[in-house]
């Protein structure tokens, strides 16, 4: 090899590790850990659960159960199956004071479906009163999160409580304990009873390394999710003493595609706006069940006649 052959290959070597040395140095960069103990990480995290990887891109989370009454002195019921999604997307915030963060616009559904066939219930015989009511399958849009950030209004950092297990990881239970002026009474609830009483349970468990691994652009964690209330007003149980159980598990899942036909078919003859999140931007109220209902009656009521002239 003659010097000129030699010096070009030492060249061609050295840039060749140069190169090397970057891509090694980016993959790192690519690659790094998230650390839960570290308030930033663990929100980032609690997004990569929540969300996919990119602002506006979504993700969707699919549910299956079974829905029990429970009235005292009488066995549990099983009412109906239940086949529920949401789809919701995350987007970027900033607070002057509490700095860079994400908030989460989504809306979903929840189909009640015949515990033996598995079919859509579209009227329902009422075991306790005989009435035959017409379904409201849950179809609340948006259901928005408030924002989230590294550290709380009064200074504390964000963290999320959890238990590591043989490579997976589970958030601790998270509950949330509801009890509010129900929508469909007036302002003497306080004197008469009427309150919203409900308790929603959810448990996120979920690969430890997908999810820490900043490599993966997000991660697929599974999710129980149980639901005690007050019989649906759709029911017409006029003020009956007991509670509807909901008990139901389920995953984010890679694609809207992946949803169990049931669903998609109930979503593009009924709800089309369901293939995709409300716009990032939005600020409207959550809407609820009860919400709900109180809209989809006061549709059905006949209209008014026009007060009389004189």
């Amino acid at each position: 090899m003659t010097s000129r052959a030699r010096t070009a290959a030492i060249c061609a070597t050295a840039i060749t590790a140069l190169f090397a040395g970057q891509a090694l140095a980016q993959g790192k960069t690519k690659t790094r850990l998230l650390d839960p103990a570290v308030a930033e990480d663990a929100l980032e995290v609690s997004k990569r659960v929540q969300c996919g990887e990119a602002d506006g891109k979504p993700a969707v989370y699919h549910w299956t159960g079974k829905i029990y009454s429970r009235v005292a002195g009488e066995p549990d019921r099983l009412l109906f199956k239940a086949e529920g999604m949401n789809i919701r997307t995350c987007t970027a915030v900033e607070d002057p004071a509490r700095g860079k963060g994400w908030r989460l616009v989504s809306r979903e559904i929840l189909l009640y479906l015949d515990p033996k066939t598995g079919e859509v219930v579209r009227t329902w015989t009422n075991p306790w009163t005989n009435d035959s009511v017409d379904v409201l399958h849950i179809a609340n849009d948006p259901v928005n999160q408030q924002p989230q950030f590294a550290k709380s209004a009064s200074g504390m950092p964000y963290s999320i409580p959890t238990l590591r297990r043989e490579g997976r990881w589970f958030f601790m239970p998270f509950e949330a304990p509801l009890f509010y002026n129900n929508p469909l009474q007036g302002e003497y609830q306080d004197w008469v009873g009427g309150k919203y009483h409900a308790m929603e349970i959810f448990d996120f468990a979920f690969d430890a390394n997908e999810m820490l691994d900043t490599k993966n652009a997000t991660a697929y964690p599974t999710v129980s999710w149980v639901r005690i209330s007050d019989f649906l007003p759709w029911m017409k149980m006029r003020g009956r003493q007991g509670q509807l159980v909901f008990n139901a598990m389920g995953s984010k899942l890679k694609s809207y595609d992946d949803l169990p036909a049931v669903l998609k078919t109930e979503i593009a003859a009924s709800y089309p706006a369901y293939v995709a999140p409300p716009a990032i931007d939005d600020n409207r109220p959550n809407e609820t069940s009860w919400t709900v209902f109180r809209k989809w009656l006061d549709a059905k009521k006949p209209a008014k006649a026009p007060a009389p002239q004189h």
